[in-house]
């Protein structure tokens, strides 16, 4: 299938945008049906809303500790509880790939 650029209007702010043929060749190797409804400022602008990209916002709580699988010192975002292991993120990418 040929993708040939068009033009856009941001359901956002308005403005036109292009939505090239190499970003429909992606979408469309993704599997995504729909066309962006934003331009990209104004999805940037709205990843950095939902996912936060503010400097002044606090850092996520880390909490230290040590893996149970490996031993090696790490952090983790959430409070380790007596009995329950926790592992680091290398451990734990090897657990989930084994399906443990």
């Amino acid at each position: 299938m040929k993708f040939e650029d068009k033009s856009l209007q941001c359901s956002d702010c308005g403005a036109t945008f292009t939505f090239t043929a190499s970003e429909q060749e992606f979408f469309a190797s993704k599997g995504y049906t729909n066309e962006p409804k934003r331009c990209p400022s104004c999805r940037q602008a709205r990843k950095a809303e939902r996912y936060g990209n503010d400097p002044n916002r606090p850092r996520r709580q880390m909490y230290p500790t040590t893996c149970a699988e490996c031993g090696k010192e790490t952090e983790v975002p959430f409070e380790p509880r007596e009995g329950r292991p926790v592992y680091c993120s290398d451990c734990y990418s090897k657990i989930k790939l084994s399906g443990k």
